[in-house]
């Protein structure tokens, strides 16, 4: 098989996906938006990819020339040195190798003596040099999207498991407070410097909330002890005037208002069998800009022809009246065809001008 002419034509712009994120109406074309990719090299080798914009040896050169193929707006980048060290995972073999996995009984911390214990990570040596190094290797007018390790929620559950905290909020619940307390205020720091760059454009908060029917922990729980970090970290990076995304899976009708009282300027992840993306554009659409929902199960299944007539009837759908970007209900898995995934790419590019 040839290498595949990818019809379109790189011109990055950060401006279209921040006027989206900002919902100031309707930019050229459709934005793309995604969390992260899995099959950035397999892309690569598939496609005829026009000349990298910034030499072989420069900071995330592959990355860039990945997004910038692709017509991405922004690349992800971020600082070094700032995560909240794990107990060894476990691991299974796959068709691809090696994968790691979590058990709801997992967990680092236990009790209070672990607390007191743990490497929590001093934020005055977290390196926030890659943000300077990759700006002169970007194409002109692209923008980098920082994101943390994980979330508030997220980090407190894989350090407490999830077993874990349901226990510690009835036998213990300073402690969890506490947790979440020295999870959030790190967080809140990292992004909120983060922002301070010139190279930024906004920055992105991966916090998964719920699955398929409800939240992981009860609504009163996420007020009580994730919201308010959530809406700190907002305060952070809107102090520099760079706009917010938050990525979370699962059910969060019930919070869904909460989400937005945060500040978060948009709001990703959405699954067809939860709520369909066009569902939420008409619900809360004017109130945070919406970004992705190609379904997982469709752009891992679908035949070219239904890929392409799903991404036209995505943009008809959501694209009118702006606040929206394309791509995947997730993230571009390792188990997504790469020639689907190009496919929604391609055919969003030719039907996304507005």
């Amino acid at each position: 098989m040839g290498a595949r002419k990818l019809n379109i034509e790189p011109a990055p712009d950060f401006r279209r996906l921040e006027k989206v994120l900002r919902r100031e109406g309707e930019p050229d074309r459709v934005p793309f938006y995604e969390l992260f990719s899995n099959i950035e090299p397999e892309v690569m080798e598939r496609i005829d990819a026009p000349p990298p914009p910034a030499p072989e040896d420069a900071p995330g050169s592959a990355h860039i020339h990945y997004q910038y193929a692709l017509g991405y707006d922004y690349v992800n980048c971020g600082g070094e040195g700032f995560s909240f060290p794990r107990e060894e995972l476990k691991k299974a073999e796959t068709k691809e190798g090696k994968r790691a996995y979590v058990m709801s009984s997992d967990a680092t911390i236990s009790g209070r003596e672990d607390f007191e214990k743990y490497p929590w990570v001093v934020m005055s040596e977290v390196d926030y040099s890659p943000l300077d190094k990759i700006e002169p290797f970007l194409p002109e007018r692209m923008k980098v999207i920082p994101m943390g390790p994980g979330g508030v929620l997220e980090n407190v559950m894989w350090l407490l498991g999830y077993e874990g905290i349901s226990y510690l909020l009835a036998d213990d619940e300073p402690l969890v407070g506490e947790i979440f307390d020295a999870v959030g205020s790190r967080l809140t720091e990292y992004l909120g410097t983060c922002a301070s760059f010139g190279s930024v454009g906004a920055c992105c908060l991966g916090d998964d909330m719920g699955f398929k029917t409800a939240t992981m922990l009860s609504p009163d729980a996420l007020r009580k002890y994730v919201f308010p970090w959530h809406r700190k970290i907002n305060e952070a990076v809107h102090a520099y005037g760079k706009p917010t995304i938050l990525h979370s899976c699962g059910n969060l009708t019930e919070v869904i208002d909460d989400v937005i009282a945060c500040g978060w300027d948009a709001k990703h992840s959405f699954e067809d069998n939860i709520q369909p993306i066009w569902e939420a554009k008409a619900a809360y659409g004017d109130r945070i800009a919406l970004l992705g929902g190609f379904d997982m199960n469709k752009i891992a299944s679908m035949a070219t022809n239904d890929i392409r007539a799903h991404t036209r009837d995505l943009i008809d759908r959501c694209a009118p009246g702006g606040g929206w970007a394309l791509g995947t209900g997730n993230s571009v898995a390792n188990y997504v065809p790469v020639e689907n995934f190009l496919d929604m790419m391609e055919e969003g590019y030719a039907s996304g001008a507005r």
